[in-house]
């Protein structure tokens, strides 16, 4: 697991850890998919989730209900042939994560 130089977000990674074991694992799995891609990431908590930024924020993951949304900030312009995209609005689309499939 990748523990987070920030500690509000690893803090809430531990409580949802003792919340929900399967959604943090879900979080880690997507945390390390995000910092495995770019070293340099930053992650912070912000809207009551984690969200990842480079040089402006590029996106982030935010516990629901019933799942984990991975939502990217500038989705619109993303190309998605398959329709897995979720929302209508200006700029941010998402992702509905609801379990892990290895």
């Amino acid at each position: 697991m990748i523990k987070s130089n920030n500690e509000q977000v690893h803090n809430f990674l531990e409580e949802i850890q003792i919340i929900d074991d399967e959604k943090y694992l879900i979080l880690q799995k997507l945390r390390g998919i995000v910092f495995n891609n770019n070293k340099t990431v930053n992650d912070r908590m912000m809207y009551g989730g984690i969200m990842f930024s480079l040089d402006d924020d590029f996106g982030g993951i935010f516990v629901r209900k019933n799942h984990i949304s991975f939502e990217f900030s500038n989705g619109f312009i993303l190309k998605d042939p398959n329709n897995i995209l979720e929302g209508t609005g200006k700029f941010r689309r998402h992702l509905k994560i609801t379990s892990l499939i290895y």
